[in-house]
């Protein structure tokens, strides 16, 4: 995976209109034409803002978990990677973005969300660290063509 990281800007803040009714995935309800709050993205998606990094996704392994080529992931560095989440890690030199999963024998595997791609199994004389814990998943609802 080729990497870009970009930090938060945290300093400039631009709150934007917080409706108060939620929008029904379901059967359409009334529409409330009234504004509960305003919403900054920056307070609501950065809990910690010297921690956190975005990069830019590149390839297709976890297209299961919703991340598509494109995306725009929330990673924060001072969250543990428990098993079963989805980190940013470094596997000889080659940054990569999979879930972790840690076996009782303390095993690592760093697995996709995509039936066409392999897990990656840590080994001992591997070199390796997880760089971060994905918390967001930013992407478009309408992809171009």
């Amino acid at each position: 995976m080729g990497l870009t990281l970009f930090k938060p800007e945290t300093k400039k803040r631009c709150p934007l209109p917080l409706f108060a009714a939620k929008v029904k995935a379901g059967f359409p309800s009334p529409a409330d034409d009234f504004v509960e709050e305003r919403l900054d993205l920056n307070d609501y998606l950065i809990e910690r803002p010297a921690a956190t990094f975005f990069v830019r996704v590149d390839g297709d392994s976890m297209t299961g978990a919703g991340i598509h080529p494109g995306d725009i992931l929330i990673v924060d560095r001072s969250l543990e990677p428990l098993s079963g989440r989805i980190v940013i890690a470094v596997i000889d030199g080659a940054f990569t973005v999979k879930r972790i999963r840690i076996a009782s024998n303390e095993e690592i595997l760093l697995e996709p969300e995509n039936p066409a791609f392999e897990p990656i199994r840590v080994g001992p004389g591997s070199d390796f660290q997880i760089w971060g814990v994905v918390t967001y998943v930013i992407h478009k609802a309408v992809r171009s063509s």
